[in-house]
């Protein structure tokens, strides 16, 4: 593929439809062909004119997305968790600040009695997307869950022993539903 050292941004004449062939990151109007968006326009040796985009848009949340966030307030029946980016898409935040909601019964699978006993203020989760426009999400599953999580009573962190969680500060003992991947890097 022949490359064309040349930014272009949203709206720039790139050439005819007589001259090219459409395609991504270009539109037709009237057989003109114009940039849709910033990037390195790209010609193909078959004359397909490309717009090669110079940024990563930012991820839209999608139904069975995997998401990492903050715990950032409990209820009775759900947790409300600040989501900060999309897994396998790290390096870019999310189009829009949002906010997700565990629900007791989307924790695990089984009775969840208590919701404090899963979740804790400040826990970071890695949960699924089940609802992208409600954007309620799950942590059932062994994949899924907290990922990081500091003590209640003294806030330092918390280490794995077992199915339980240590504070080594305070020797308190909790419990969360964790990820199989506790302790390890959240992203």
């Amino acid at each position: 593929m022949e490359r064309e050292n040349k930014i272009v941004l949203p709206g720039d004449f790139l050439g005819t439809s007589e001259e090219y062939i459409l395609g991504n990151g270009v539109y037709d109007k009237e057989g003109n062909l114009y940039a849709s968006h910033i990037g390195d326009v790209s010609i193909s040796d078959k004359r397909v004119i490309s717009v090669v985009p110079k940024v990563e848009t930012p991820p839209v949340i999608r139904d069975g997305d995997v998401v990492i966030g903050q715990v950032v307030d409990l209820k009775d029946t759900v947790a409300i968790v600040s989501i900060a980016c999309v897994k396998g898409k790290e390096n870019r935040a999310i189009a829009a600040a949002s906010q997700g909601i565990i629900h007791i019964s989307s924790v695990r699978n089984g009775y969840v009695k208590d919701l404090r006993q899963e979740f804790g203020f400040f826990d970071i989760v890695k949960a699924k997307v089940i609802d992208a426009k409600a954007l309620k999400l799950s942590t059932e599953g062994k994949d899924l869950g907290v990922v990081n999580a500091i003590c209640v009573k003294c806030k330092g962190s918390l280490k794995r022993k077992g199915d339980t969680l240590s504070c080594d500060r305070c020797e308190r003992t909790e419990t969360r539903n964790l990820s199989e991947d506790y302790g390890e890097s959240v992203m």
